[in-house]
């Protein structure tokens, strides 16, 4: 008996070999600025301020000359903040937080008719220095004798600080802080009057103007080298009791 002829099985397409996907283009990295504002322009001030920290690196040990020369060129190179923050990541002093500005000195209230300060000097000697609370108003008279006022560690309650100096065949010296503002005016007559003008930095310094003359005699106001005002408001506060 024949077999019955049995149909033949259809052929099933064979299933064609994938082609590995291509990766992904990736978007390049955005760098990591350690500065949140690292697309802001880069300023001098910026520049000095990361320089500063690569000098005491190198002056501790830390980077040695060539690393540091490297550093600084990048520095003076660098358009923004964010290139400049990088320069210095690994070193401790980058880790500090930035100093913001001191908040501006504040006075105690106005005391115009406040009794003022009498400095007389009579074929003597008068002195006021140290830590003292300079009033509004100071009078200061030599006759034959000697008059020395230092305020480089005074304590300013108002902005505006006047001293009448009257020297007759005396002398009468005035010494100030550096980052204060000092103005003058008077004469001098066959003597010497002579203030040194200083305008301070911060507009809110403290202002001393020395008035008066000198007959046959000496006065003089000028800055302190090295003497600066640092915690004004601090000071002012205490003495306040605020």
């Amino acid at each position: 008996m024949d077999l019955e002829k049995q149909p033949e099985p259809e052929k099933q397409p064979q299933p064609q070999p994938q082609r590995p996907a291509a990766p992904a283009e990736t978007a390049p990295a955005e760098p990591a600025f350690a500065d949140p504002r690292g697309a802001l322009r880069a300023s001098d001030a910026d520049r000095d301020r990361i320089a500063d920290i690569l000098r005491d690196a190198l002056a501790e040990g830390r980077l040695d000359a060539e690393e540091h020369s490297d550093r600084i060129d990048a520095v003076y190179r660098a358009k923004t903040v964010g290139e400049l923050e990088p320069i210095v990541r690994d070193l401790p002093a980058a880790r500090t937080s930035r100093p913001e500005p001191g908040p501006a000195y504040s006075y105690g209230p106005d005391d115009a008719e406040g009794a003022p300060d009498n400095l007389v000097a009579v074929f003597s000697s008068t002195t006021r220095k140290g830590r003292w609370r300079v009033s509004r108003r100071t009078n200061a008279f030599a006759l034959f004798g000697n008059i020395e006022i230092d305020l480089t560690e005074a304590i300013f309650a108002q902005r505006l600080t006047t001293i009448n100096a009257t020297s007759i065949f005396g002398n009468v010296e005035v010494r100030v802080p550096e980052n204060i503002s000092l103005r003058g005016n008077g004469s001098g007559i066959f003597g010497n009057f002579e203030v040194v003008t200083l305008e301070g930095v911060d507009p809110q310094a403290p202002v001393v103007v020395i008035n008066g003359y000198s007959v046959f005699g000496n006065v003089e106001a000028r800055p302190k080298r090295g003497k600066w005002i640092t915690d004004l408001q601090d000071k002012m506060r205490k003495h306040l009791g605020h």
